[in-house]
């Protein structure tokens, strides 16, 4: 997706992505800004796929793997300088415990950089989302079409900054808003 193209390589410092999943995001850092990247995520069988796809980028070696959920990052606290959190909060079961967790981990100058779907602003869209998403999360490993992204950020005590949006053109809409951009601490 270009939203991971948009914000990975803004990524800099003590990085911490959330949910990693098969590494999808890995080939976007750049490693010139990066100093350390913590690549957090529950399943043992992605964290295999995400270490054969760093192994097939050559960056095996630069990157910590941390099998464990959100609720609970294994970090010290004020820790990191840039989070990475991209199409996971629709899925994470408890996203208020994973924002506490990650504003404990994040340093009072980090900075998070997002890109997830969620809650469309339009009403018809919104409506239907409502209505699909109860057959939606079992089919989409548990994923919720009306997170409001915003408002989650919001109520862990971030602000966005510089945030953008849109439908994507192949997605239907009903899971095809998406909103990109980064979320600082207020």
């Amino acid at each position: 997706m270009k939203q991971r193209e948009k914000i990975v390589p803004l990524a800099e410092g003590q990085v911490l992505e959330v949910g990693c999943g098969a590494g999808t995001n890995f080939r976007y850092y750049d490693a010139s800004k990066v100093e350390h990247l913590y690549a957090l995520e529950p399943s043992e069988a992605m964290v295999k796929k995400a270490r054969r796809e760093a192994g097939a980028l050559g960056i095996g070696n630069h990157i910590e793997f941390l099998q464990a959920g959100a609720e609970a990052i294994p970090l010290e606290d004020d820790s990191i300088d840039t989070v990475v959190i991209t199409f996971v909060l629709c899925t994470i079961p408890d996203w208020e415990a994973s924002l506490r967790e990650v504003r404990r981990v994040l340093k009072p100058d980090g900075k998070i950089l997002f890109s997830e779907h969620g809650l469309a602003p339009d009403e018809g869209v919104a409506k239907w989302q409502r209505r699909v998403e109860p057959v939606w999360k079992p089919l989409g490993g548990g994923c919720h079409l009306t997170r409001d992204t915003e408002a989650m950020f919001a109520s862990a005590g971030f602000r966005l900054d510089g945030t953008e949006t849109m439908y994507l053109p192949s997605t239907p809409r009903i899971a095809g808003y998406v909103s990109w951009g980064a979320a600082v601490p207020v």
